[in-house]
């Protein structure tokens, strides 16, 4: 089944992408990616948290602060303006003597074309981030060798009112990173933002280089931010391994941040890496977890960790950096125990080591509006606990927080259909039905399968929407009817034998 994203939706295309023969997915306050083992799930939820990080910027942790950081918003270097690019750019600033009657004007082309330059400058940095983010040192490796000879990305923004759209083509091959622009024709700017943005430019202080410089820079931030929607949302990542990070953090957390590279913890050293960037970026954010940076507290929700604790994990799960290596220690609280009786997380059962992440996440560092990517969000925990922790999930999307979730979970799919469905119901008709349960609309919801192909080898993902039967159709049912199967011929065998 296709995906028709929403107008004004981002779409990413992806085409020769390690696994990944071809994917078109746009991301929706939930989106689940379902599918067989080694089909490339985690390759496209990697590359995903890599634009989050290029468009939104990381996090990097200097004395105990927290300081953002992206080339896309990058101030730009000293440019050589044409002189149509500056006629352009006073076109721009003539309009805001009638700001008041007409808040759009068109982007002149001169304009536009340095616009795309910019965008094709910073989007150069992409290809090191995808690299640091898979633990590579260069792209090469997650290129399928295609017929294009090399990996395929496109961003696109259908702009409302506008016939084109706005899209970034990417091409990643052996020897780097290759980006083409498109601004539409007839795109618009809002001549009150950019105004409010380049007053100072007037002053006496600004040569006439430096005023058009700030200008277009406005310009460009405009359309940087139109163009990049979601993406500029932060992204935490949760890895699939984060069970067995959480067992050995204290042994092991120092000696693996000093051995990895490329991960902005340790610059300077030259030592090919011994860390993805998503695990990196994991540890980093472990060790200042109860840093005076902590976000929790700009979030407006329910405490949904306390409730996770409460209902899954049946205890509690605390920091403790009374130690002498000043690094945090997690331990867990069951229920009924005293204040002062806790168990280090690797003598806790896996369930909750699993789950811990989530909860220190949830507590020390995202906030409303980010979002927060999951690997396998059912590992280690009984069909009952998957069951409620997708509408644990499901509340967090209702709170402002973003999810996207990997899985191979057949519980977690059936209780989302549920979530899904149950937002059918009329109001009258909710009263005692699940109560207390959340509901999504199917618009905030976004399932894809990712499927292998023989001809060309590899994975294909789709959309798949909630059908008749109330299921998402993902397989699942097939290897249900197979087992089914092999019973029945084993007990007529047995039947006819006696």
């Amino acid at each position: 089944m296709s995906n028709s994203p929403a107008r004004d939706a981002l779409e990413i295309e992806v085409v020769d992408f390690g696994p990944i023969v071809e994917a078109k997915i746009d991301l929706r306050p939930l989106t689940v990616f379902v599918g067989p083992s080694n089909t490339g799930k985690s390759y496209l939820a990697i590359l995903i948290y890599a634009l989050h990080r290029h468009f939104a910027g990381g996090i990097r942790f200097v004395m105990g602060s927290i300081r953002r950081f992206s080339p896309m918003f990058a101030r730009m270097d000293a440019i050589n303006l044409s002189n149509e690019t500056i006629g352009g750019l006073e076109e721009i600033v003539k309009a805001r003597s009638d700001i008041d009657k007409n808040l759009a004007v068109a982007i002149p082309e001169t304009v536009a074309a340095a616009i795309r330059l910019q965008f094709e400058a910073r989007m150069q940095f992409l290809g090191r981030e995808v690299a640091r983010c898979f633990g590579v040192d260069n792209i090469s490796p997650l290129v399928r060798r295609g017929k294009g000879g090399g990996a395929r990305i496109t961003l696109r923004r259908n702009i409302s009112n506008l016939i084109d759209p706005f899209e970034n083509k990417l091409t990643l091959r052996a020897r780097g990173l290759e980006s083409s622009t498109a601004i539409p024709e007839g795109m618009s700017i809002n001549v009150r933002e950019i105004y409010n943005q380049i007053m100072y430019v007037f002053g006496e202080e600004f040569t006439e280089q430096q005023k058009y410089e700030e200008i277009l820079y406005a310009v460009f931030g405009e359309l940087r931010d139109r163009f990049s929607g979601p993406l500029r949302r932060p992204a935490f990542y949760l890895p699939a391994d984060r069970t067995g990070v959480m067992h050995a953090h204290n042994v092991v957390i120092s000696a693996l941040i000093e051995r990895a590279a490329m991960t902005g913890i340790r610059p300077g050293t030259t030592q090919s890496p011994t860390l993805s960037g998503v695990l990196a970026d994991f540890l980093e954010q472990l060790i200042e977890i109860d840093g005076p940076w902590r976000r929790g507290g700009r979030r407006r929700r329910a405490k949904i960790e306390a409730t996770i604790e409460e209902d899954i994990l049946g205890g509690l799960v605390e920091v403790d950096k009374t130690g002498a290596t000043g690094y945090p220690r997690f331990t867990y609280r069951p229920n009924g125990w005293g204040k002062d009786s806790r168990l280090p997380l690797m003598n806790a059962s896996s369930m909750i080591s699993e789950l811990a992440p989530v909860v220190l996440y949830l507590r020390h560092i995202v906030g409303s509006g980010d979002v927060l990517i999951i690997e396998e969000p059912e590992s280690h925990l009984h069909p009952a606990m998957q069951v409620e922790f997708t509408r644990q999930i499901a509340t967090l999307v209702q709170s402002g927080i973003r999810v996207m979730v990997t899985t191979h979970s057949e519980w977690l799919l059936e209780e989302l259909a549920n979530i899904v469905k149950r937002s059918e119901i009329p109001g009258k008709g909710r009263r005692g039905a699940s109560s207390g349960a959340p509901s999504l609309s199917p618009e905030d919801v976004g399932v894809w399968l990712f499927e292998r192909r023989n001809r060309p080898r590899g994975s294909k993902v789709t959309e798949i929407k909630l059908g008749e039967s109330g299921l998402y159709p993902s397989g699942f049912g097939k290897v249900a009817k197979a087992l089914h199967n092999e019973w029945a011929d084993i007990s007529s065998r047995i039947g006819d034998s006696t």
